[in-house]
């Protein structure tokens, strides 16, 4: 069996279905749905058993023998949510349990860390290194701290003999594609201005604060989700080379050119409104971030990442388009 937390959300659901594709059933589903349209991004998964979040530990204590891996994708990824406390709980001490569990178990382990980590970027963006490096990183919000925060325990723990037989933890940048749909302000801003350019109306960008920087044109590494769960399946087979890891396009691209990209998959013209950033945001907006992919080519994968504009165009032509945009 494979565990997948977060499995209903929009990383962990498009991973469950490459996993399905590539012959995994025994999947459980680790999540809370509530009362959103959630569950229909496992509508079409095979699976085996839901289990709820606050009840995974007992479950591993009464079944875990039959896990073959935990993928620990499910956390609090809000970048503007302040409830400390519960982002600890949920984000660093249940992802604690969990490597605890995987460790004496003797069970692999995937999860899910941010490239928010990397704060405004000023250190780079290298996944190399060890703790000394790691901590030189200054993440700017809750939600990249708590990563930041597990990454160090991560590395610590493997470098004390205490690690599961195979981890990874994925700094994932900018991730987008179908089954973002229940993520609000979060999701993508191809998902959020879809319909705004179906109709024919602007879409409003932030203005750029920097003289050397026009509007428009800050960038980020932008990166498919059904690439990145090609790597994370690439990585349960090969079950190797044990660290973080990076995961974007490794190429970083302009608000303006997703939004370009975009609007030439619905047909339409790109008409863009460049808007006053809320002066709360300014002192903490990144500018630029882009994947440093040295460290996983090495390790062997070498499947090519999606471009910008064809990665566009699949979603919005075979989900967003389409009256069930669910994958």
């Amino acid at each position: 069996m494979l565990v997948v937390t977060g499995g209903g959300g929009f990383i962990g659901s498009v991973l469950t279905a490459r996993l399905n594709e590539a012959g995994y059933q025994d999947i459980v589903i680790v999540d809370r749905f509530g009362t959103s349209e959630k569950w229909r991004n496992i509508a079409k998964r095979d699976f085996c058993e839901i289990v709820a979040i606050d009840r995974l530990m007992d479950w591993l204590e009464r079944f875990g023998g039959a896990v073959a891996a935990v993928f620990h994708l499910g956390a609090i990824s809000s970048t503007t949510f302040a409830d400390a406390d519960q982002v600890i709980a949920t984000n660093l001490n249940y992802s604690i349990a969990l490597w605890r569990w995987c460790a004496e178990a003797q069970k692999r382990l995937v999860y899910a860390s941010s490239a928010a980590t990397y704060g405004d970027g000023a250190a780079g963006f290298d996944d190399h290194g060890g703790v000394a490096e790691l901590k030189r990183l200054r993440p700017m919000n809750l939600y990249g701290w708590s990563k930041h925060a597990f990454d160090l325990y991560a590395l610590r723990e493997a470098a004390a003999g205490r690690a599961p037989p195979f981890w990874a933890g994925l700094k994932f940048f900018n991730v987008f594609g179908p089954n973002e749909y229940h993520k609000g302000d979060m999701m993508s801003l191809v998902a959020k201005n879809y319909r705004r350019i179906v109709a024919g109306d602007s879409v409003p960008l932030f203005k750029s604060y920097r003289p050397d920087i026009a509007d428009g044109e800050q960038c980020r590494d932008f990166v498919s989700v059904k690439d990145c769960a090609e790597v994370m399946l690439w990585l349960l087979q090969q079950g190797r080379d044990c660290g973080l890891y990076n995961l974007g396009s490794g190429r970083a691209q302009s608000f303006r050119a997703l939004i370009e990209a975009t609007a030439a998959a619905c047909g339409r013209p790109a008409r863009i409104e460049y808007i006053d950033m809320p002066p709360e945001i300014r002192p903490n907006y990144q500018y630029f971030t882009e994947a440093r992919m040295t460290k996983l080519r090495a390790a062997g994968y070498a499947a090519p990442f999606t471009p910008l504009e064809p990665a566009v165009r699949d979603y919005v032509a075979n989900y967003l388009a389409r009256p069930d945009p669910y994958l």
